[in-house]
This record gives C-alpha cells, sequence and structure tokens, in this order.
C-alpha cells in the first residue's frame, strides 16, 4: 500500500500536533521566583529551580532568537566574556548543581532547566556551555547525553577526568574530602573506579558527529587538573572522531594555584568564539511532531517505581542489535530509576523483519523475561525482505497480541527508522507501507509510535544534515543513532498518563495475524529422505553468520529429491532457513494438495549465511496438517547447489 499525503496538510497537522504533545509533556517542576539584582548593569533574575539556586541575567537588548551561555559552577569566576556576550544579546544561565560533580542527578536537574528555559522563555534551543574546573564534569556529561541541543563548549582548566581530580590518581595532588564525596555518590569504591567509563574523556561520538566546537582554556603549568591528564586526552580523544578542536595555553600573568587560576587573555576572541558558533540562531525541527503517545508508558513506569524492577525489551534488525540508540535508552532507564533492577532483553538480529520477529518473539523475549515495557522495529527489514502489506500486519498484530497475552499490563513502543527507499517515498509525497502499518497497528492496540523515518526525511529536507554525509547509511552513524535516541526520549520524558488497567485485547485487525506464532524444533521432521539433522552446524565455507544461527541443530539437505514430512496443529507453517551460496529449490505441499515451489536463494546468499523466513502458508484451517518438502533439481542460476538448510519451523497455532 501506497498512500498519498498532501503536503500542506500534514505540516498543519503536525503545528496541531505539536501545541496538544507540549501541553500534555508539560514537565511539572518547582520554580520560585527571587528577587531582581543588578549584575554589572544588568538585570539579573534570581530564582529557585527543583529547591536549587537558580539565575539568568538578562541582556538590554536580546539578540535575535535568545542565544545563551550556560554555566557550569563557579558562575562568578571570569565574567569577562559573560560581560561582552550580554552586550551583544546574549543570557547568562546558572542552577546550581555544584555539589553532584556530574551525577546523573545533576543531569536530570539540567534537562528540566533546560526545558524550563527554552520553552517558558524561549530561550534559543542550542545552548553555548562554560565549564570551569570541575564544571567540565557537568558540561560535558550534559553534552553527550545532548549533543542535538549544544551550540559549542567553552571550557577553562576543566576536569575531565575525576581519576585526576578529586581523586589525585596521577600527578595531581587530588581532594582526597572531593574523592570520598564522588565515590560516595556514585556508589563506587576505589576498584571499581578505575573502570568507571562514565566521564568526559570518553563516549564523545555522538557530539563529534554533531561537530560541536569545543575550545579549552588551559594554564601550562596546572598541577591541580594536569592538562595531560584531562584537556590533552579529551581534545585527542575528540579530534580522532572528527570533533573541531581548538586550545589557547594562557601563559601571561600571575599563574595562581598551581598554576590552576590564571588571567584571561584577549576575552573578546573568546567571545567571538561563542558569538560565531551560535548566532544567527537555528531552530531545529522539533521531535514531538513525530510521536504519537496512545496508551503511553505509565504502566511500565508505575512498575519500574513500585517493585524496583524492571524488564525492558528490544526486538528489532540491525539497527536494534548495533550499539547506539538501544543503549542510550538502556542508560536513561537506568539514571532516571537508579533504584530500579533492569533486565534488558536485547533482540535485536540483523536480517530480520516482522515476521521473523513474531515467530522468534517467545524464544527470544518471552523465555528470557516478561517484558513491561517492549520497543519494536521493523519497517526497515520488512522493505527491503520484501513482506507484503497483509503480511506486516499479521506479524506486527501478532508481536503486540503475544505481548499483551503474557503480560496485560505491558506498554509497547513501535518505531518506524528511515532508508532510502522511504525516502524516496516521501520525495513523491506517498506514505511507504511500513511506515502506514506500523503506525496503524500501534495506534489500534494503543502502543506509542515514532515514525523516524518522516522526521529523518524532513529534517533533510529543512536542510539540518544530508544523508550522505551525516546519516550515512540505514544502519546510522553515530549522528544518526543520536537523531534517533533524542526523538525517542522526549516521549520517554513525557508525563506518563492513562490507565493501568489489564488491557483487554480488541478483535485481530487480521483474524490468521500470528498471535500464537513460535518456532517447532526440526527434530519434529518425519520421514527424512536425503536429509539429516546436524547437531551443531557450521558452514564449511567462510561466509559470515548470524549469531543464533550457527552451532545449532539445523535440518539439512543438499542433493536433489531429498525430502521430510512435517505434521503440525496451527493455523500457519513456514520455515526459517539459512540461505547460503549454495542455497536451492524446494517443491512443497501442505495435506496432499496442489503442489508449489519456492526459490531459497536470495540476493544476499553470496555475501552470507542469511537467515530467512518463508511462509508456506498463513491461513490454514486449525487443526492437524502435514506440510511435505521435496528439494527440486533445477536451481536458481546464480546458486552453487541444491541446499536447503532448516533452523526451525513456524507454526501460528
Amino acid at each position: 500500500m501506497i498512500m498519498k499525503v498532501n503536503y500542506k496538510v500534514w505540516i498543519l497537522s503536525v503545528i496541531c500536533l505539536l501545541g496538544s504533545l507540549q501541553a500534555w509533556a508539560q514537565v511539572n517542576v518547582k520554580v520560585s521566583l527571587g528577587a531582581v539584582a543588578n549584575w554589572k548593569g544588568f538585570e539579573k533574575q534570581e530564582f529557585t529551580f527543583e529547591n536549587r539556586d537558580a539565575w539568568y541575567v538578562k541582556p538590554k537588548q536580546a539578540a535575535p532568537g535568545n542565544p545563551w551561555i550556560w554555566r557550569a559552577h563557579f558562575p562568578t569566576w571570569h565574567t569577562e566574556m559573560d560581560s561582552i556576550l550580554l552586550t551583544r544579546g546574549f543570557h547568562v544561565a546558572y542552577v546550581n548543581t555544584n555539589d553532584l560533580f556530574g551525577h546523573p542527578k545533576a543531569m536530570q536537574v539540567w534537562d528540566g532547566f533546560y526545558d524550563y528555559l527554552v520553552n517558558e522563555k524561549q530561550f534559543a534551543p542550542k545552548v553555548a556551555l562554560e565549564g570551569v574546573s570541575r564544571g567540565g564534569l557537568d558540561v560535558y556529561g550534559w553534552a553527550k547525553r545532548n549533543p542535538d541541543k549544544v551550540s559549542c563548549i567553552y571550557a577553562e582548566a576543566p576536569v575531565c577526568d575525576p581519576r585526576s581530580w578529586p581523586g589525585g590518581k596521577g600527578k595531581g595532588p587530588g581532594s582526597p574530602k572531593d574523592w570520598a564525596a564522588w565515590l560516595a555518590l556514585y556508589g563506587l569504591n576505589e576498584e571499581e573506579a578505575k573502570t568507571f567509563s562514565d566521564i568526559p574523556l570518553n563516549d564523545l561520538s555522538g557530539l563529534a558527529a554533531f561537530k560541536v566546537p569545543i575550545m579549552h582554556v588551559i594554564g601550562l603549568q596546572d598541577k591541580l587538573v594536569p592538562p595531560a591528564e584531562n584537556s590533552d586526552l579529551l581534545l585527542a580523544n575528540y579530534m580522532k572522531l572528527g570533533g573541531p578542536v581548538a586550545v589557547y595555553p594562557m601563559t601571561r600573568g600571575d599563574q595562581a594555584l598551581e598554576g590552576h587560576h590564571f588571567p584571561i587573555e584577549h576575552p573578546d576572541a573568546l567571545a567571538d568564539f561563542v558569538f560565531n558558533n551560535s548566532v544567527p540562531v537555528r531552530k531545529p525541527l522539533p521531535h514531538t511532531p513525530y510521536i504519537e503517545v496512545n496508551r503511553g508508558l505509565s504502566n511500565a513506569y508505575e512498575k519500574f517505581k513500585a517493585s524496583k524492577k524492571g524488564t525492558v525489551a528490544f526486538l528489532g534488525g540491525s539497527i536494534t542489535h548495533n550499539p547506539g540508540w538501544r543503549n542510550k535508552t538502556a542508560q536513561y532507564f537506568q539514571e532516571h530509576f537508579p533504584e530500579t533492577e533492569f533486565t534488558f532483553i536485547t533482540a535485536g538480529i540483523p536480517s530480520l523483519g516482522s515476521t521473523p520477529h513474531a515467530f522468534r518473539f517467545s524464544k527470544d523475549v518471552l523465555e528470557t523475561g516478561i517484558p513491561d515495557l517492549l520497543f519494536v522495529e521493523a519497517a526497515v527489514n520488512d522493505r527491503g525482505n520484501g513482506f507484503t502489506e497483509k503480511a506486516q500486519i499479521k506479524a506486527l498484530e501478532g508481536i503486540v497480541r503475544q505481548m499483551y497475552a503474557a503480560n496485560p499490563k505491558a506498554n509497547v513502543v513501535m518505531m518506524a527508522f528511515a532508508e532510502p527507499h522511504k525516502n524516496a517515498d516521501y520525495e513523491l509525497g506517498k506514505v511507504p507501507t511500513e511506515v502506514a502499518v506500523h503506525q496503524r497497528v500501534a495506534k489500534y492496540y494503543g502502543a506509542s509510535y515514532i515514525n523516524l523515518a518522516r522526521e529523518t526525511y524532513d529534517r533533510i529536507k529543512a536542510g539540518e544534515f544530508t544523508w550522505k554525509h551525516d546519516f550515512k547509511d540505514l544502519h546510522p552513524s553515530p549522528y544518526g543513532q543520536e537523531v534517533y535516541f533524542q526523538t525517542i526520549k522526549e516521549l520517554l520524558k513525557m508525563n506518563p498518563s492513562g490507565s493501568s488497567d489489564d488491557y483487554k485485547l480488541p478483535v485481530p485487525i487480521d483474524k490468521f495475524s500470528y498471535s500464537k506464532g513460535n518456532y517447532h524444533q526440526v527434530a519434529e521432521a518425519k520421514k527424512l529422505k536425503g536429509f539429516e539433522i546436524v547437531p551443531d552446524w557450521q558452514p564449511k565455507d567462510k561466509l559470515s553468520t548470524r549469531p543464533g544461527f550457527v552451532n545449532v541443530p539445523m535440518l539439512v539437505g543438499e542433493s536433489a529429491e531429498a525430502s521430510f514430512e512435517f505434521t503440525f496443529k496451527g493455523r500457519a507453517v513456514g520455515i526459517a532457513i539459512i540461505s547460503g551460496s549454495d542455497a536451492g529449490k524446494i517443491s512443497y505441499s501442505i495435506d496432499g494438495k496442489k503442489t508449489q515451489s519456492i526459490d531459497l536463494f536470495t540476493p544476499w546468499s553470496k555475501q552470507l549465511h542469511l537467515p530467512w523466513y518463508l511462509m508456506l502458508a498463513d491461513e490454514l484451517s486449525a487443526g492437524k496438517h502435514t506440510l511435505n518438502v521435496k528439494i527440486n533439481a533445477d536451481k536458481n542460476e546464480k546458486s552453487d547447489g541444491n541446499a536447503c538448510r532448516i533452523v526451525y519451523f513456524l507454526v501460528n497455532e
């Protein structure tokens, strides 16, 4: 199904949806206005934010778009650059999280503070970050979690590794009192701290992919926060990832506090760095128009809070299998529910779409744990693997019904990811079939839905990035993974609402949906002629394999006329095969009726032993049936043989 859409009508709908979603997602933050003070001739609005001291300073005349710089820690130290920026129309803002050393608790305060200033005070959507000394822990902690919201980073003698300061594990003296506080806050002992990875030096790929410029101002004789253990390492790591860097050693004037304090040279040039990377203000498209909340996530959130346990499953193809949005989503839950013990089920297998997901859901997800929250994606592989619209509905509906049957209180998030064919459809004013099916099934069953395919296309059309140089591939670059995660995060941030009652399944969209899809073992095959069960199959050639489809029992036939019989109870039957360079053709019949033929060779069979799922019949009458399979003498002209290798039988009972 290719649906045509009126672009202007769609944009109007997006605007209306945005307004409703923003109202729905409004965060209930505690803000108490305080005094209006004078700050170097500028008006300073003081207030408390989430019971923490906060303020912002207003320029005499705000520059278009309200650019701003956000100070972390020591907000009254070296204010020359801030004063210059105020004269150029910038706001200067600060919230006190000084006692948290960049901990996730601080990052959540920062998230709320950013949302407050951007949504309520109309500050620019991208902010310049200013981190002095230990403030480096805050600015890099937040920037890595929000690379799309940062225009640039200015850091002065920044702490980039807490083991250097306050730990004193290098050449610097550290601060024993602060180190003890840091260990206690993060719940680590000395040994665990050695390998702790959530520090500014690490995980910079997303920030670098967004090409966020960073400038470090350092003292060459700094013995408290030695550059060799901090700035030098971060700048080198960042530049290797393609991030733009600059460093300015401050060598004039007295070098106090063991070289950690120094006069600022040419503050006007530093202000130029911030100004030139922040102005003119560009407003990227919002994330919320691409989110349909439906029943939301309230049940899962209630479970996480009440039981202190949570199970989250990620079901998809290679985009779910590869590191990126999935890892960041798991990290988000761990940081926002720190007292909850999570089980994360990673059920992403490259090349697999909705039909494979429906039949492997029980084994790959439910046997590991019953999810409270399930993320599902299949739109990319469903297009590439050629599944029909009807097959997609049967499969996605089957997954959701299996989920609710196992846990009526579960919440589900369905996502449609991007790829070039979908961009081409949108360019023609059409809604890709896979996207429409994901949306339809999600709406029907109350699952939250995120249209990342449309969002990616719209951002490309808006000139925010390019597919070729930024997103790069249907397997997203770090940039693309950040685009995905930032929108997913907007859904996760929304205040959960909705019923906590058990979900009552409606009548199915398709009565033949794979709601009872499951694997059957190859040992159930009978009357083997020329077939054998290989208990621990491995390829004889050098082609690659997929995890879970090698070193497992496999029903193997490699010669023409080889045959077997499989008896089952259900309304659908299929086979999960391995299609390598020698994949052949088979003929099959069910209950002795019309014989049909199918080619097991795929366009990718010369590249790897590809897991390939084939439905042979999926609208049978309920009851007992017999499948007969025989290898054909003829084969695909590109194939090297006649092999049929079956990993599982697929049965929808």
